[in-house]
């Protein structure tokens, strides 16, 4: 799997929604309803504010300076997939530290 994901389109939808195409051909919606109002995202209580995002760089979503969101963090959330799922060497790095924390607890 491709370690950086590429988001090529992203409208806004109703309901602080949004429709997300990625390179890979996977493509559906992300519900951020949740984050209105709250900390920096006080900003999309104005629905407008909302509606003015942008793809930086095709690795995040932008609302002017102060709000971002990684790219893959949005695949996760549109396919159901894990961490692992995405970046495998995520589980070896996992196992590495646990064969590495049996061994300090042993000695």
């Amino acid at each position: 799997m491709n370690d950086l994901l590429q988001i090529v389109e992203v409208r806004p939808l109703p309901g602080y929604r949004l429709f997300l195409r990625y390179e890979d051909g996977v493509e559906g919606e992300v519900d951020l309803s949740h984050l209105v109002g709250h900390g920096v995202f006080v900003r999309w209580n104005d629905p407008t504010e909302f509606q003015r995002v942008t793809v930086c760089e095709g690795r995040y979503l932008a609302w002017g300076d102060e709000i971002d969101l990684c790219a893959d963090a949005l695949y996760l959330e549109i396919t159901g997939k894990s961490p692992e799922d995405l970046f495998p060497n995520l589980k070896v790095l996992e196992c590495l530290r646990s064969a590495g924390s049996t061994e300090s607890s042993s000695a």
